[in-house]
This record gives structure tokens, C-alpha cells and sequence, in this order.
């Protein structure tokens, strides 16, 4: 029986260590699901097209590798693609406090839920996408810790002038 994950994000942007825990975790399952998250209430750098477009351009053409979006709960966005399994990654306590809770409440709201955390590897522990618009905005470079499609977009929506200190 083949093992499927989802991993579930904004990825607003994906990173390179997002793409470091996807092929970590291929080691452990399958396939993996990257499962862009559509959530109204956040505001977000990129749409969710760009979001799944990137994800999308940054695994390349991995047949083990799929990037799909969705809204709602997680736990049914599980069951609508036949898996019970989660990756999640984990970068400090902070980290690991939210993702606990996510994990019980997912597991509360569909009992055959697991939730497989992984270490964040050491190269991309400081990383996050938050801290990617940060330096965008403040006019640094990410080049190396993004892959080469993402800093291309950020480049593009930089030199538009589509966002400033606020849309962090």
C-alpha cells in the first residue's frame, strides 16, 4: 500500500527548507501532497495561484511530488486525497508548541489522523517565509535560501511595487 503525506503550508514563499523536509521525507513515505493553504483571513504576499505555481516550478518534475491547494480543514482535505498522514516541520520550542496543538486537534477531529514531525535540517533552521518578506522589504537578498523561481517572483513583485513594509 503506498504511503502518501500531505504537507500543508502557506508557503508564502516555499523555501529551500521546504524543499529539504520534502525530500527528507521521501525517505519516510511515497509520495507527499504539498497542500497550499487558502486562508482568507491571512494576508498573503503572493496569491494563491502564484503560491501553487512556485511550489509547483520548485519541485521540478519529481513524479513522487504533487502540489495541490485547499480551504477548510485539513482533516477533510486528507480524506479527499485517501491518506491519514501528515509532515509537518519543526524549527524550535515555538515551533513545536503550535504544532503539537494542531496535531491533538486534527487527531481529535479524525482519530486515524498521524502526524510525522521532522527536525528542520540545521542549514535551514533560522528560515522561514516570514523572514523572506521581511528581507525582501528591507531590500536583502535570499537568493540562497529560495529556490531560483521563488527569487525570481520576488524580484518581479519587488521592482512592481506590489508590497511594502506592511504586507509582511
Amino acid at each position: 500500500m503506498e504511503r502518501v503525506a500531505v504537507y500543508p503550508g502557506s508557503f508564502d514563499p516555499i523555501t529551500n527548507g521546504h524543499l529539504d523536509l520534502v525530500r527528507r521525507g521521501l525517505n519516510i513515505v511515497d509520495r507527499i501532497i504539498i497542500a497550499v493553504a487558502i486562508n482568507p483571513q491571512k494576508k498573503h504576499m503572493f496569491t494563491i495561484e502564484e503560491r501553487v505555481e512556485m511550489a509547483t516550478k520548485a519541485i521540478g518534475d519529481n513524479p513522487r511530488v504533487t502540489v495541490g491547494s485547499f480551504e477548510g480543514l485539513l482533516v477533510d482535505y486528507l480524506k479527499k486525497q485517501n491518506t491519514h498522514i501528515l509532515l509537518r516541520g519543526v524549527r524550535a520550542v515555538l515551533d513545536f508548541e503550535y504544532e503539537f496543538q494542531m496535531a491533538l486537534m486534527n487527531r481529535r477531529l479524525d482519530r486515524s489522523v498521524e502526524t510525522i514531525f521532522m527536525m528542520t535540517g540545521y542549514k535551514w533552521f533560522y528560515v522561514s517565509s516570514r523572514i523572506i518578506r521581511d528581507v525582501v522589504v528591507a531590500g536583502g537578498n535570499v537568493d540562497e535560501i529560495v529556490p531560483d523561481c521563488v527569487a525570481k517572483k520576488l524580484r518581479e513583485k519587488f521592482a512592481e511595487g506590489c508590497f511594502n513594509k506592511n504586507d509582511r
